[in-house]
């Protein structure tokens, strides 16, 4: 399954803000199985917001928009999401019944606007705030706050799905430029995907589907490199996406 995440808000693109729900949503989504192909920032701007989601939504297999949320001036997802589609934004009255049964919010409480959505979408409720996301083809909305998004998307997880990948980690003590014509032949003799991430050491990803396949990898690699000390425990990361990775790297393969 292929996945492009859309995030929201001018507050990203001029950095007050760091987008930590890409991040958590490629994890989320790798763990899965699914393949997170693009992640992409828009300002808060119907137009850019409307064109980057139609563009996706006839490339990839889903996508997930984050942010932008709400009644107030400058939330202009749901208009942008449902100008993608074209469809007209209207009251959706399943949210205002939540809200007002399960949220336990007054109808008179409520903003104007709270309760739109495009029509005929799918509603998600938020249990953590206020502001309803949405699922309308193939096209999931969430909140750009992390605690709303993250409790949002677990109620629609399992409509993302695919192979997943089983990975390995060495740690190498060695620069990363002594590395490549290992890393050639490494991907010429197995099946595999190596990712290199420098640090204080060069941490070696490998990654593929097949379990029997990375383990022979791993194996291969181990016998001719310098490890670093300290760190034959550390180097397993078994399904890729359950560890925060906020390391910059270069991906072979």
């Amino acid at each position: 399954m292929r996945v492009a995440v859309v995030s929201v808000g001018d507050e990203l693109l001029v950095g007050d803000t760091v987008n930590t729900n890409a991040a958590w949503l490629g994890r989320r989504l790798t763990a899965r199985g699914a393949s997170v192909e693009r992640v992409t920032a828009v300002p808060d701007r119907v137009a850019d917001i409307a064109r980057v989601v139609n563009e996706y939504h006839a490339e990839y297999d889903a996508v997930i928009v984050t942010g932008g949320l709400g009644p107030t001036h400058d939330d202009r997802t749901i208009e942008g999401v449902a100008a993608a589609v074209g469809r007209d934004v209207e009251p959706n009255a399943e949210v205002l019944e939540w809200l007002t049964t399960e949220g336990g919010y007054a109808e008179g409480d409520l903003d104007a606007g709270t309760t739109e959505l495009p029509a005929g979408a799918r509603p998600l409720h938020n249990v953590e705030g206020v502001a309803p996301g949405c699922v309308v083809e193939r096209i999931y909305v969430l909140p750009g706050v992390p605690r709303e998004m993250e409790g949002m998307f677990e109620q629609v997880a399992d409509e993302f799905e695919g192979q997943r990948q089983h990975v390995r980690q060495v740690v190498v003590d060695e620069p990363e430029s002594t590395l490549v014509e290992r890393f050639t032949r490494l991907q010429e003799r197995f099946d595999v995907k190596v990712g290199s991430y420098p640090g204080d050491h060069v941490r070696v990803k490998i990654q593929a589907i097949d379990a029997a396949e990375v383990e022979a990898a791993v194996a291969w690699l181990r016998e001719r490199v310098d490890e670093a000390e300290g760190n034959d425990e550390a180097e397993i990361e078994d399904d890729a996406a359950d560890k925060d990775d906020e390391d910059e790297g270069s991906d072979l393969g």
